[in-house]
C-alpha cells in the first residue's frame, strides 16, 4: 500500500551528525571501541583507502580473530570490524599497530581522508593526489593541534576529476591543471562554496592543515563539529580566515572559483585501463561486507584502494593474470562490470546489529535486488540515515508506518511515497523510483 507525501527539504547534514559539542565525540576508532547490539565495534581510519597486502591480510587475521569475521566498508573508505569482544581492545591495538594501522594513537580518528581511487592510475585526473596523501597523512599525525578534531571531520583530496569533490568535505584539495606551466597548483575548497583558493600544488597538504587549524578556531566557541555545523557568519567568514592564514605562511594565494559537483561518480566496475604496465580491477562490494573468503580474495591480489562507495580497486595485477583474477572475483559474489543487480545498492547496518534500527533493511533491500535502476538506492533502518550517498539517490527510510522512498537530489527530496507492511509492492516501488528498467 502507497502514500503519497509532499515534498519537502532535505536537512544539509546527515541526521547522525552532531551539530554542537553538547557532549564528547563519541565516534568509534581503533582504540575506542563502540558497544552496538551484535557486540564492540571498531572503525580503522584508512586514509585514501590504501592498503598494502600486509595491511590487507592483518584485517583479516583481526576480523576473524575478534569479530565476526567480515569486514564491512564505510562511506568514507575505512573498515569497521564487528562483533568484538568487549576485552579485546589492547590484542586488536597491538595487531593493528604491527601492520602499520596506528601511526599515532593521538591522531587515529581524525585520520580521515578520502581521495580519488583512480588517482595515478587511468591517466586521467590533473594531479596524481598520492604524495598529497602520504604528506597529509605525516602532518595530521605530528600536529598536536589536529588532536582536536573531531572523529567527523573530513578531508578529500580530489585529482581534479571531481568525484571525491562532491562528498561534501569540510576541506578538499583538487588537482588543477596549469597547461603545464609551472609545477602546478591545488584548488583549496573551505566546506561547500563554490570559492576555492588557488596554492602551489607541493604545498597542497601543509594548506590543508592550516586550514583544518582556522576551523578549529572559528569552532572553539561554537562547538561545531565539522564546517556544515558553524553558524551561518563563522561558515561565511572561514574562507578569507583561511586566506589570511595562508599569506601570513608564505603562501602565494589566488582566489579562484570552481563550483562543487552534484554528483559523486564511483569508479566503473571491471578492469582499469591506464597507461601502465600492470593491471588494476575496479569491483564492487555487496552492501559494504566482505566474508573471509572475498577478504583474502582481495587481500591476495594485491594492493588495494578501497574506495568511498562501498568498493576496492586492486592495483599492482600481473597483465596475464587480469581476466582470471576478475573471473575470480566475480565467482566470489562482488561486483565485476556493469549489469549486476547489486550496482547501486546500499544500506546501513539495520537490525539486528543497531538498536536504533527499526528494520533488517539489508535483507530487505536483498529481497528487492532486481535489474539495474538509473539511480542508487540506499536503505536505512531510522531517520539518522548513517552512511547514506550524496548527489542523487533513492532514500528508502524504515519508519513505524513501513518505509518512506523518496527522490533526493541535492538538498531537496521529492517524490515522497510510503510503502506500508508488503514487500512486493516495496520492491516494485523503489524499481519505480530507481527507473528500474526489466
Amino acid at each position: 500500500m502507497l502514500a503519497a507525501m509532499s515534498a519537502s527539504p532535505l536537512s544539509p547534514r546527515s541526521p547522525g551528525d552532531a551539530c554542537a559539542r553538547s557532549s564528547g565525540d563519541a565516534c568509534p576508532g581503533a582504540l575506542r571501541l563502540h558497544e552496538a547490539d551484535d557486540g564492540a565495534l571498531a572503525r580503522i581510519r584508512i586514509p585514501g583507502g590504501v592498503l598494502t597486502p600486509h595491511q590487507a591480510d592483518a584485517l583479516g587475521l583481526a576480523a576473524r580473530r575478534f569479530g565476526d569475521g567480515e569486514l564491512h566498508l564505510t562511506s568514507r573508505g575505512n573498515v569497521q570490524l564487528r562483533g568484538l569482544g568487549a576485552d579485546c581492545g589492547a590484542e586488536l591495538a597491538r595487531l593493528l599497530d604491527e601492520a602499520g594501522l596506528l601511526p599515532s594513537a593521538r591522531h587515529e580518528r581524525v585520520r580521515n581522508v578520502v581521495a580519488s581511487p583512480l588517482s595515478g592510475l587511468d591517466g586521467l585526473g590533473a594531479a596524481d593526489v598520492r604524495p598529497w596523501l602520504t604528506g597529509l597523512d605525516d602532518l595530521l599525525c605530528t600536529s598536536d593541534g589536529a588532536t582536536a578534531l573531531s572523529g567527523r571531520f573530513l578531508f578529500a583530496l580530489d585529482d581534479g576529476r571531481g568525484d571525491v569533490d562532491a562528498l561534501g568535505a569540510d576541506l578538499t584539495l583538487l588537482g588543477h591543471d596549469d597547461g603545464g606551466h609551472g609545477d602546478g597548483s591545488a584548488l583549496l575548497r573551505v566546506g561547500d562554496g563554490d570559492d576555492v583558493l588557488r596554492v602551489p600544488a607541493s604545498g597542497g597538504p601543509r594548506a590543508a592543515l592550516i586550514a583544518a587549524e582556522a576551523f578549529l578556531d572559528a569552532a572553539r566557541d561554537t562547538g561545531a563539529w565539522r564546517v556544515r555545523d558553524l553558524p551561518d557568519g563563522e561558515a561565511a567568514a572561514l574562507p578569507a580566515q583561511v586566506e589570511r592564514r595562508l599569506r601570513e605562511a608564505g603562501f602565494p594565494v589566488t582566489p579562484d572559483r570552481r563550483p562543487r559537483p552534484l554528483e559523486a561518480l564511483p569508479p566503473a566496475h571491471g578492469p582499469v585501463h591506464g597507461p601502465h604496465r600492470e593491471a588494476a580491477l575496479s569491483v564492487g562490494v555487496p552492501l559494504g561486507r566482505l566474508d573471509p573468503a572475498q577478504w583474502g580474495l582481495l587481500s591476495g591480489a594485491g594492493g588495494l584502494r578501497l574506495t568511498p562507495w562501498r568498493g576496492a580497486v586492486v592495483t599492482g595485477v600481473a597483465p596475464d593474470r587480469a581476466d582470471a583474477l576478475l573471473h575470480e572475483l566475480s565467482g566470489a559474489g562482488l561486483i565485476t562490470g556493469p549489469g549486476s543487480p547489486w550496482a547501486g545498492v546500499g544500506a546501513c547496518i539495520g537490525q539486528p546489529g543497531c538498536a536504533k534500527s527499526l528494520a533488517d533493511v539489508r535483507a530487505e533491500a536483498g529481497a528487492a535486488v532486481g535489474p539495474p535502476g538509473r539511480l542508487p538506492v540506499y536503505w536505512s533502518g531510522c531517520e539518522r540515515r548513517c552512511g547514506h550517498p550524496h548527489g542523487e539517490w533513492i532514500d528508502v527510510v524504515a519508519t513505524s508506518d513501513g518505509h518512506r522512498i523518496s527522490h533526493v537530489r541535492g538538498d531537496r527530496t521529492t517524490g515522497t511515497v510510503t510503502v506500508r507492511d508488503d514487500p512486493p509492492a516495496l520492491a516494485a516501488a523503489v524499481a519505480t523510483a530507481r527507473g528500474t528498467h526489466p
